[in-house]
């Protein structure tokens, strides 16, 4: 395993097995690693020749100033966590080296649907995603790139930035992956306490009981019975939408092949995000 902090560094190392026709998987990351994002990484290493790992915290992703400075930074624990895992590279970058002074980008017209769910709530949030993916795809130019589920607004607008700039890079869309309990592994459950973790629960188990009530009942009526079952919990709900997974629509009177939930709450002052399709 290799630790690399400029672009120009790892460049030299990509390039050695680009030349040697290796193929290059990239799991970007902002630190913070659990269980959720090895599992990103050994699929990875089951499909490619090198496996890059990048962990860098983004702040133009974060519409919370708050939210940013309480993110979980840990390099040398996930370098640790990572040590034993195999090949691979790792990328630390500081944000000049992921944001050069000559850098520009410009806002991707995604027809609103980095405006709904998440970004109905977090303005910004996703052009500031893209921003930092497109500038680290150009620095790795990888193979594939792989993402988790639990991020499923994330996935689709990744997926819909690749066609618009056509970029020659396959987005690998991973399970979600949960603790023991259920709750979904996030680098955000490090700020809870353990009965945060208890309370925090009531977001799978609403995600479990609308599973239930799909083709017993329509959208509408299946989402309030969901908001109220969750109510029945001690987490506040910033939303509860029932979408299409291609369009990210909302559902109207009739389910859809991929209908999906999305759901967002906070425990405490941590907010949690989970999805699960239908």
């Amino acid at each position: 395993m290799s630790v690399f902090y400029t672009r120009q560094t790892l460049t030299i190392a990509l390039d050695k097995a680009k030349a040697e026709n290796q193929s290059i998987g990239f799991v970007p990351t902002m630190g913070a690693l659990h269980e959720g994002h090895l599992a990103l990484v050994k699929r990875a290493m089951s499909e490619v020749d090198v496996v890059v790992v990048s962990i860098f915290v983004n702040p133009t992703q974060f519409n919370n100033k708050e939210d940013l400075e309480k993110y979980p930074r840990m390099l040398s624990t996930d370098v640790a966590f990572l040590e034993n895992t195999g090949n691979i590279l790792i990328f630390a970058p500081e944000y000049n080296e992921v944001y050069p002074r000559n850098d520009s980008f410009d806002k991707i017209d995604l027809n609103g649907t980095d405006e709904v769910l998440e970004g109905k709530y977090r303005p910004g949030h996703f052009q500031g995603v893209m921003h930092v993916v497109r500038n680290l795809f150009q620095i790795v130019q990888p193979n594939k790139a792989y993402f988790g589920l639990k991020d499923f607004q994330q996935v689709a607008i990744i997926k819909k930035m690749v066609e618009i700039l056509n970029l020659p890079i396959e987005i690998v869309a991973c399970p979600t992956l949960r603790e023991k309990s259920g709750i979904a592994m996030s680098s955000r459950n490090l700020r809870l306490t353990e009965n945060q973790k208890t309370e925090a629960l009531i977001m799978y188990q609403t995600l479990i009981y609308l599973k239930e009530l799909v083709y017993k009942f329509n959208p509408q009526e299946a989402k309030k019975m969901a908001i109220a079952y969750f109510n029945n919990g001690d987490l506040t709900l910033e939303y509860l939408e029932l979408v299409d997974g291609k369009t990210l629509q909302n559902l109207g009177d009739s389910w859809s092949q991929e209908s999906t939930c999305c759901i967002a709450a906070f425990c405490g002052s941590v907010r949690l995000i989970d999805t699960i399709q239908l």
